[in-house]
């Protein structure tokens, strides 16, 4: 959705130390979609 497949993406998650689970970040996803992409943006600068 953003550019990452989605082991990219959690493997990013992890090394961020970003605490939210699968479950929240697909609520995200789904029913917020600003909110997500602003939650992979954090991600991809916090993973560098």
């Amino acid at each position: 959705m953003e550019g990452l497949s989605y082991s990219k993406f959690m493997g990013l998650v992890h090394k961020a130390e970003v605490d939210m689970n699968r479950k929240v970040l697909a609520d995200l996803a789904m029913n917020h979609p600003e909110t997500f992409k602003a939650v992979v943006a954090k991600v991809k600068e916090l993973a560098k």
